[in-house]
């Protein structure tokens, strides 16, 4: 039997991390001594490195989704919740291959008249799988320079509005700021330089790479869980 102490030092942690955890549902429940002490079991060890190492590759929200779906026996949500963590890092990966394609297009030229196959904003936003207000505040930073319908005055996106949008989409999701977003498309749009975009890609690949790496890694350590609790099903009182 272990206490929470043994558990938290093997990770740098504190033992009330470990008991907040437990209590998040993160860790199966902890067996309790007479005096009502909590005492973890390797079983529970491997639920904390399984949990940690998933933090790294899908984030805190979904690696809590993931574990709290082992603990409950619901191995096909745990598995359902990898899925869609894995779709979005690929989604990620085409975004940024298209957009690396497209460097020399994104270059300074004269803006293009408005294509007939123009999008209005909530067809973009479905197509980004974020909400019109997302793409209004990227507007006012910069970023996004759509024009207004004649007839309706409504916002519609252009081929190159829509090229734009995905490219401040994977940067967002890459962690950079508007400003340093707005900052790029406009050094792209007006000096015709590609370099700004170009360190810009190669550090989202690394962090894509990164990801990638540590999501094997967390899948090796919930594998490793799932074998120790037996059967696929975590422990109980």
């Amino acid at each position: 039997m272990r206490r929470p102490v043994d558990l938290a030092r093997r990770h740098g942690l504190s033992a009330q991390a470990v008991r907040n955890y437990e209590r998040d549902g993160v860790l199966p429940p902890a067996q309790r001594s007479p005096t009502g002490h909590r005492r973890f079991t390797e079983v529970h060890a491997k639920a904390l490195s399984a949990y940690l190492a998933l933090i790294a590759g899908h984030g805190y929200a979904a690696s809590g989704d993931i574990m709290r779906a082992v603990n409950r026996g619901e191995i096909d949500a745990a598995l359902r919740t990898l899925d869609q963590s894995h779709a979005l890092r690929q989604r990620d990966r085409e975004t940024l291959d298209a957009v690396e394609a497209a460097i020399a297009v994104l270059t300074a030229s004269p803006p293009r008249p408005q294509s007939p196959d123009a999008v209005p904003i909530s067809v973009l936003a479905h197509r980004l799988g974020v909400r019109p207000a997302t793409l209004r505040k990227w507007e006012r930073a910069g970023i996004l320079q759509p024009v207004r319908a004649p007839a309706t005055g409504h916002r519609v996106y252009s081929s190159d509005d829509v090229r734009d949008a995905e490219l401040a989409h994977l940067l967002r999701r890459g962690g950079y700021r508007l400003d340093h977003i707005a900052d790029v498309l406009r050094r792209v749009r007006e000096a015709g330089g590609t370099e700004p975009l170009a360190a810009a890609l190669r550090q989202w690949r690394e962090q894509l790479t990164a990801r990638g790496r540590a999501m094997l890694t967390g899948a090796a350590r919930l594998t490793e869980y799932l074998d120790a609790a037996g059967s696929g099903r975590a422990p109980t009182r």
